[in-house]
Parts: structure tokens; C-alpha cells; sequence
């Protein structure tokens, strides 16, 4: 058996600079931008972008190259960083989830939902097809492009809206529930559309396969709603006799590695088995688990999260948009997705009898598009799907949805008016 040999002493003292840069970069820009009244993931993704080819690049390339070589073996060690903080992140997305608050909105979550889903997904795929063909990966199939597209458009960030809504004070609100719980199911489908298409731009685009990739994504789903929430209710609870925190965190982040691994291992994307893994662990505690995996929370969220959002600002180039082409796609491609969750999701609060505000400030919340559409990004471009100027896109598209999200629903919802319930359910929330 061949011995690898240790990390060389320079690569590691080149990404120990690269770690140190971006993390104290992205905190200081974050918190930048909180003061600005905006989401601190837009200050770090700035922190990326300054070291990236958008400027640092541009302005004094060869000192972006003695700090950021090019080479693989030098940015895996980022990728690495950043693939692990955006499966936790991923995993405690899905310990967000509140199946229970799913059921008791019923059949307006759903209708909302899926309008916000399909009407985007239908006009994402037709934009990709439209699209120059110089925006796509190289020998990429046409088909394959236009579902990345579709499936760029239609996701919402959970985490972002509920935060949003949390911080101005809606999240108690019907409207705010609302959101949540039609968020909710367009988070999960996202991620299953995700993996589906992921898996065709890896294996190809036939019948056939697809009705395999679908198949193997149903046996997931089985797999984890039979054998695997009790696996893991076992494990958790094992987890928490020890008395420590430390070791309800450290189980926490076997479970989301392990079913990352597992879909991963099975052609699917490893993000949808991080998701699963975070809904399980909360179903596993059953309420008393959120304490336990505070430390988890806080150092992803300080942390792993800053650095994924950084590295994917260092795969940014801004300079492509002063090309016509790519200034006019980015233009059509945000039109385009606004205009489709807005529309989609306001028929199908229309369809379920809510009122011409509430159709809005849900199109509002729903619009936000966030970690999620950064992650399809960056998976694309992995995948080789998306080119660097598409990339690019998506990625301003997710940050200008989110930007858009508050000063709408700020709006709308100081016309909503407030319930005799709402109010009992503010008490409550608040201990009073």
C-alpha cells in the first residue's frame, strides 16, 4: 500500500491566507451590509467577489494569482470548506421544517406552492432554451441547460424568508405562517427537482433514465420516511444521554453527512440527502433538540455558511455584464423569474380565496431566492451545465430576489389587518 504524502507546507500556508481572508472579509462585509439594512450573505458574497476575477482579478492580477492560484489542487482545498458548510447549511434548512404546520395550512400551502413552482419552472425552461448557446457549459445538452434554468427560477430560500419574516415581525402573522408553510414545500421540491435534473446532466436525457432517477429519488423518500426516521430517532436519543451538547452535535453532523453520502452515492445531488437528514433530526427530537444543537447552529452560521457564500463570490465575474449579451440575458433571466414566482404564486393564493394583499405579500416572501438558488448555481457550474457568465447570473438573480423580499412585504403587510388570533399567537410567542 502506497503512503500519500502530508499536505505540502506552502499549499497549506496559501489556503490558511485564503481561509483567514475570505472569513474576516465576509464577517466585516456582513455585518456591512446588516447595518445597511440588507441580508449580510450579499456582504458575503462581496468578500469573494473582491478576490475574484471581478476585481482583485482585473485590478492587480498578479497578486490574485499569487493569493488565489488557479490551480485545482489549490482551490479543491476552498471547495472542500465550502461543500461541507453548505451540506450543514442544507441539513439545518431542513431542521426548519415543520411537517406539522405543512398539514395545518393544508390545501392553501399546496395550491400556492405549487403555482409558485410550476408557472417559474415552465417560464425558467423556456428562457433556457431562448438563451445563446455561449451561456450554457460546453457539450452540454440543450434540454438539460433550460431544466437548470427552470429549476433556478422556481426554488425559494426558506431560511431567508423565515428570517425576514421573523425580523419585521410577521412571522406570527397568517400571512407569515402562510409563506412559511408554501416555502416549505417549494424547499422540498426544489431539492428533488434539483437531484432529478442533476442526475440527467450526468447521465444523460432519455425516458429511461429519467424514470430511474425518479424511481431512485421515490426510494429515497420511502427509505427515509420508513427505516430511516426511526434510525435516526434511535441515534439521537442515544445522542442525548450523554449529557453533553457536543455529542447531540457530532451525531447531528454524522446523520446529515451520511444521507448526503448516501444520495450522493446513488447519482442523486448530496444536498437532497443533507435535507432529509436536517427534517429527520428535528423529528427525531420532537421539540427538545433545538437547544442541544445551538453550538451547531451558531458555528455554521458564523462560520461554514460565510466562507461557502465567499467562495462562490470568487467564481463571480461581474466583468462579463458589460457585455451586451450577457447583460441582456441577466436582465431577461431577472424579469423573467420575478414576474413568474409573483404570477404564480398570486393564482394560486387567488385559487385558495385569499385576498388581493395577502396574493402579494405571499408572491413577496416566495420570490426570495437565496442559499437556495446560490447552491443550484454552484452545482451547475460543478456539473459544468452553466458557463461562469451563467453562473453569474443565477447568483445576482438570487441575491436581487432576496433584496426585493422586505421593503414589499413591509408593505403589504402593515395593510393586512391583524386578528384577534394573531395577536393571542404574539402573546404566546413572546411568553406573555
Amino acid at each position: 500500500m502506497t503512503l500519500v504524502p502530508p499536505l505540502p507546507a506552502h499549499q497549506l500556508l496559501v489556503f490558511l491566507i485564503q481561509a483567514g481572508l475570505l472569513l474576516g472579509s465576509a464577517l466585516v462585509l456582513g455585518r456591512l451590509a446588516r447595518r445597511m439594512g440588507t441580508s449580510a450573505v450579499v456582504g458575503e458574497l462581496c468578500a469573494g467577489v473582491i478576490f475574484g476575477p471581478s476585481l482583485a482579478g482585473h485590478l492587480g492580477p498578479a497578486s490574485a494569482f499569487r493569493l488565489f492560484p488557479p490551480g485545482p489542487g489549490q482551490q479543491y482545498l476552498l471547495d472542500a470548506v465550502g461543500q461541507f458548510g453548505v451540506l450543514l447549511l442544507v441539513g439545518i434548512t431542513g431542521m426548519t421544517i415543520d411537517l406539522a404546520q405543512i398539514r395545518r395550512q393544508g390545501t392553501t400551502a399546496v395550491r400556492v406552492s405549487a403555482g409558485g413552482l410550476l408557472l417559474p419552472l415552465a417560464a425558467g425552461i423556456a428562457t433556457g432554451l431562448a438563451l445563446p448557446a455561449a451561456l450554457s457549459g460546453q457539450d452540454v445538452d440543450r434540454t438539460v441547460f433550460a431544466w437548470f434554468v427552470g429549476v433556478a427560477m422556481c426554488v425559494s430560500a426558506l431560511p431567508v424568508i423565515a428570517k425576514t419574516l421573523l425580523e419585521m415581525g410577521l412571522l406570527h402573522r397568517d400571512i407569515g405562517q402562510q409563506i412559511v408553510s408554501a416555502a416549505v414545500v417549494d424547499d422540498a421540491a426544489g431539492w428533488l427537482l434539483l437531484s432529478v435534473v442533476s442526475a440527467m446532466a450526468t447521465t444523460g436525457v432519455s425516458a429511461g433514465i429519467v424514470a430511474t432517477e425518479v424511481a431512485l429519488l421515490a426510494g429515497v423518500v420511502l427509505f427515509t420516511a420508513v427505516a430511516g426516521r426511526p434510525l435516526v430517532r434511535a441515534g439521537m436519543a442515544l445522542a442525548a444521554r450523554s449529557g453533553e451538547p457536543g455529542v447531540s452535535v457530532a451525531a447531528a453532523v454524522v446523520v446529515i453527512l451520511l444521507f448526503a453520502a448516501g444520495t450522493q452515492a446513488l447519482g442523486l445531488e448530496a444536498v437532497l440527502g443533507a435535507f432529509l437528514g436536517g427534517i429527520l433530526i428535528t423529528a427525531a427530537g420532537q421539540g427538545g433538540m433545538a437547544p442541544r444543537l445551538a453550538p451547531l447552529r451558531a458555528f455554521v452560521m458564523a462560520v461554514l455558511a460565510p466562507m461557502f457564500f465567499a467562495t462562490a463570490g470568487l467564481r463571480m465575474d461581474l466583468t462579463a455584464l458589460a457585455r451586451p449579451v450577457v447583460a441582456l440575458a441577466a436582465a431577461g433571466i431577472l424579469l423573467v423569474a420575478v414576474a413568474g414566482k409573483f404570477a404564480g404564486a398570486y393564482i394560486g393564493a387567488r385559487a385558495s380565496r385569499l385576498g388581493h394583499r395577502e396574493a402579494l405579500a405571499l408572491g413577496a416572501g416566495l420570490n426570495a431566492r437565496g442559499v437556495i438558488g446560490m447552491v443550484v448555481a454552484m452545482i451547475g457550474l460543478r456539473l459544468h451545465v452553466l458557463s461562469t457568465e451563467m453562473y453569474t447570473i443565477v447568483v445576482l438573480v438570487a441575491i436581487l430576489t432576496s433584496m426585493m423580499a422586505p421593503p414589499i412585504l413591509r408593505y403589504t403587510g402593515r395593510r393586512i389587518q391583524t386578528t384577534d388570533a394573531e395577536r393571542h399567537r404574539e402573546k404566546v410567542l413572546l411568553g406573555e
